[in-house]
């Protein structure tokens, strides 16, 4: 008999064992690329959208800057209105004390002058009476410094 046998030939275990890590190797290496694709397409579809929600998002911070700039621009336009009128008041205000003061001046300047007049009056009414009685005076003293001579006159002669 011949030792060469019609059956198959039986493969040994470390023959077995190549084969078994060749073909995980293959599966796992087209399940790699089959993730790695998977990866990409999920990338691509997240970058896309982000970019989406990017831009709705830029355009509300616009917008929300251009409505924050327009309240900040009106504030602004009223708080200038509301300095201009406290302005314009007080400055009626002051021309109104400036008036008054005016006024008070006047009449007492035209109260100085009435005292002053009356004061005049007075000092030449009192000069002209005080003139009179140094004039009498004068005469009185005069009539008697003459009788006084004569009377001294008379005794000595």
């Amino acid at each position: 008999m011949s030792t060469n046998s019609t059956g198959p030939e039986e493969k040994g275990f470390f023959e077995r064992v190549k084969e078994t890590i060749e073909e995980f190797w293959d599966g796992t290496k087209e399940k790699a690329e089959d993730i790695k694709d998977a990866a990409e397409d999920k990338f691509d579809d997240v970058k896309k959208a982000v970019t989406a929600k990017k831009a709705t998002a830029t355009r509300k911070v616009t917008a929300t800057k251009r409505t924050v700039a327009n309240k900040a621009a009106d504030v602004t336009i009223q708080a200038k209105s509301t300095v201009a009128k406290v302005k314009a008041e007080a400055a009626t205000k002051v021309k109104a004390a400036t008036a008054k003061a005016k006024d008070e001046t006047v009449k007492a300047k035209k109260a100085v002058a009435d005292v002053k007049a009356q004061a005049d009056t007075k000092v030449k009414a009192v000069t002209a009476k005080a003139k009179t009685e140094t004039a009498a005076a004068k005469k009185v003293a005069a009539k008697a410094k003459i009788t006084a001579t004569k009377k001294k006159a008379a005794l000595t002669h």
